[in-house]
C-alpha cells in the first residue's frame, strides 16, 4: 500500500487493515495499528512499516491501548509465493528459533546475506529482527494470559535467555514482564482462570478478521476428520487434534471464543514448550485465521454467479492444514472415493502405524494417536495398505519422496516446484497436487475445474459446467480462486441456501447461523470422483 493509502485507512480507523502495516508516531516514540482509538497524528508525524519489527528496530515500542502486537497476522505473506513471503511464513514457524538465519537460508536457497539483504529492503527489517518480534509478540501473550513462571515463558516465546527475554520486553513494550503481568485486563483473568483449570493447558485467544464464518469452517473439518488423530464437535464449534512439531508432539483444542470480536479460543498441550509459537501458527494456518475476508469478498462478489454465494456466507475461510505431508496422504488416500470413505481408510492408517501419545490429560478425552509421518509410511509394503494396489504404491511413493527430501511440503516451499514435482511422482495428477498446494501450502489461488462437486456447484447455478469454462470463469476470481472453490463446494450443503445476488458491500455483513448438516456432495482429500 502507499502512504496516503494507509493514512486513509489510519484516518478511518479501519480495522481490516489491522495487520496489514503498523503506524509509527515520531512526536511519541509509539507505534499502533490502523485502528488505534487514540486521536489521530499528522501526516507529518507518522511514518509506515509493513512489519512491527521494522518499527521496533527504529526505536519504536508498542502502543499500550491499540495493542498492535496482538493484531491478526498479515494475510500478504499467505498470498505472495515469493522467496519474501515464503520467508515470512517459515520465520513465523519458528525455523530462526530452531535453526538461526543459516538454516532459514538454506531452507530456501540462498546466502544469508542475500536473503538479509531481500528482507530489509521489502520489509525494513532482517530475519532476526523479524524473529525477535515475533517471539516479543508470544512473550505477551504468555504473560498476559497464563501463570506460566516467567523462565517459562522465555524459553516457550523462544529466546535464548531470561536476561534477553527481559531486555526485549523492556525495549519493545516499556514494561518489565512483571508490569505486564500486573497490568493485565479482566477478560485476560478469565483466560487466566480457563487454563489454570486444565492442568499442563497453555490457552491462547487467536484473532482474526471479521467476517468470518466459523460455523461453515468447522463443518468442513468435521467432515474430514480422521479418528484417533481428530476430534470434532461441529454443532459446538470445537476441534481437537494431536500435531507433529519439532520438539515432540502436541495436542490443539480449538474452538469458537466466549470473547467478544472475530476469534478462535486455542487450549495446547505440549511436550516442549519451545514449540507454542509453531504449534499457534498450524493452526491459525489450519483455520485461515490471517485471512483478508472484506478483501475476498469484495471481489468474489463482482461475479454473477459467486455474489449469491458470498452474501449467504461472508467471510468463509478456506482450510488449511497443519502438516504439509499429512495433506498429502490425505489427498492420495482419497482418490476416487467418498470423504466418509477416506476418512474409515485413513484412520484405520493411522491406527496401525502412528504413533499414540500420553501426555495429555486423559480426563478431556483428546485424540491421542499421531498421523502418522512419511518415514514411516516409506516403509509399509504397498500389498498391506486398504486401497487399490496402484494407490497403494502411488502413496508409498510420495511418501518415500517427502521422506529422502526430493519433495518439500513445508510453508516455505516453492508452489510452483511443488507442482512440479508432484505430477512427476507415480499416480499423482494436477488435482491431486493443488489440493495439496491449497491445503498443505495455504495457496490462496486454486482452482480445480475437474472436480465433480464444482461441476455439480455450477450446474445447480446455471454456469457452464465444462472445465475449460469453468476455468476461464475462474480466471476472474483470481488470486482468490481457492475461495471461490469453497464457496462452490458450500452451495452443494442444502442448509447453506444462496440469498439473492449482492453488491460488494454485502461481504461485510455478520455471518447468518443456519442448521448444520452434512452435506450432499463434497470434495474429497484427493483427487475427483
Amino acid at each position: 500500500m502507499l502512504d496516503d493509502q494507509c493514512y486513509r485507512a489510519v484516518e478511518s480507523r479501519d480495522s481490516r487493515f489491522d495487520g496489514w502495516f503498523v503506524v509509527a508516531v515520531h512526536t511519541t516514540g509509539i507505534y499502533c495499528r490502523p485502528s488505534c482509538p487514540a486521536t489521530t497524528p499528522k501526516r507529518s508525524n507518522v511514518s509506515f512499516f509493513p512489519a512491527a519489527a521494522a518499527a521496533q528496530q527504529r526505536g519504536f515500542r508498542a502502543c499500550k491501548r491499540c495493542r498492535p502486537d496482538a493484531s491478526p497476522g498479515s494475510p500478504e505473506w499467505n498470498v505472495r509465493a515469493d522467496v519474501v513471503g515464503r520467508a515470512m511464513r517459515l520465520i513465523a514457524d519458528g525455523v530462526v528459533d530452531r535453526g538461526g538465519v543459516g538454516g532459514l537460508a538454506a531452507r530456501l536457497g540462498y546466502s544469508e546475506r542475500h536473503l538479509n539483504r531481500l528482507l530489509t529492503d521489502e520489509i525494513g527489517a532482517g530475519p532476526l529482527a523479524i524473529a525477535r518480534a515475533q517471539r516479543a509478540q508470544t512473550a505477551r501473550v504468555l504473560i498476559e494470559t497464563t501463570s506460566m513462571p516467567m523462565t517459562d515463558v522465555a524459553f516457550a516465546a523462544g529466546f535464548a535467555s531470561v536476561r534477553q527475554f527481559n531486555d526485549t520486553v523492556r525495549e519493545v513494550f516499556a514494561a518489565t514482564p512483571t508490569r505486564l503481568r500486573d497490568d493485565r485486563r479482566a477478560v485476560a483473568r478469565r483466560e487466566l482462570a480457563a487454563t489454570d483449570g486444565q492442568p499442563g493447558a497453555i490457552t491462547l485467544r487467536l484473532p482474526a478478521r471479521s467476517p468470518i464464518a466459523l460455523g461453515p469452517l468447522f463443518d468442513f473439518l468435521a467432515l474430514r476428520a480422521v479418528p484417533g488423530v481428530e476430534r470434532a464437535d461441529a454443532a459446538n464449534g470445537r476441534l481437537d487434534r494431536t500435531l507433529r512439531l519439532p520438539g515432540g508432539p502436541g495436542v490443539a483444542r480449538l474452538q469458537t471464543a466466549d470473547t467478544p470480536g472475530a476469534a478462535v479460543s486455542c487450549t495446547l498441550w505440549l511436550s516442549s514448550l519451545t514449540d507454542l509459537q509453531a504449534a499457534v501458527q498450524r493452526c491459525r494456518r489450519l483455520l485461515d485465521l490471517d485471512a483478508d475476508p472484506a478483501s475476498v469478498d469484495r471481489h468474489l462478489a463482482t461475479d454473477a454467479v459467486l455474489a449469491p454465494l458470498v452474501a449467504s456466507t461472508p467471510g468463509l475461510r478456506a482450510p488449511g492444514a497443519v502438516d504439509g505431508a499429512e495433506m498429502l496422504v490425505r489427498a492420495v488416500i482419497g482418490q476416487q472415493v467418498s470423504v466418509a470413505g477416506a476418512r474409515t481408510v485413513t484412520g484405520r492408517l493411522a491406527a496401525a502405524v502412528g504413533e499414540r501419545i500420553e501426555f495429555a490429560p486423559s480426563d478431556l478425552d483428546l485424540p491421542d494417536v499421531m498421523f502418522p509421518s512419511a518415514d514411516a509410511l516409506a516403509e509399509i509394503d504397498p500389498s498391506e495398505l486398504p486401497m487399490p494396489a496402484a494407490r497403494a504404491r502411488a502413496l508409498i511413493g510420495a511418501c518415500r519422496a517427502v521422506a529422502d527430501g526430493d519433495v518439500a511440503l513445508d510453508v516455505g516451499a516453492d508452489r510452483a516446484d511443488l507442482h512440479r514435482r508432484l505430477v512427476a511422482l507415480p499416480g499423482i495428477g494436477p488435482w491431486t497436487a493443488q489440493y495439496v498446494a491449497m491445503r498443505g501450502l495455504g495457496d490462496p489461488d486454486v482452482f480445480l475445474p475437474t472436480d465433480l462437486g464444482v461441476r455439480h456447484a455450477l450446474e445447480r447455478l446455471g454456469a457452464d459446467a465444462a472445465p475449460a469454462a469453468a476455468m476461464a470463469r475462474a480466471e476472474r476470481w483470481s488470486p482468490w480462486r481457492s475461495y471461490a472453490l469453497h464457496h462452490l463446494w458450500r452451495s452443494l450443503d442444502p442448509a447453506a441456501t444462496p440469498a439473492t445476488p449482492a453488491t460488494p458491500a454485502a461481504s461485510t455483513q455478520p455471518t447468518r447461523r443456519v442448521p448444520r448438516r452434512a452435506p450432499a456432495t463434497s470434495s474429497l482429500e484427493g483427487a475427483p470422483r
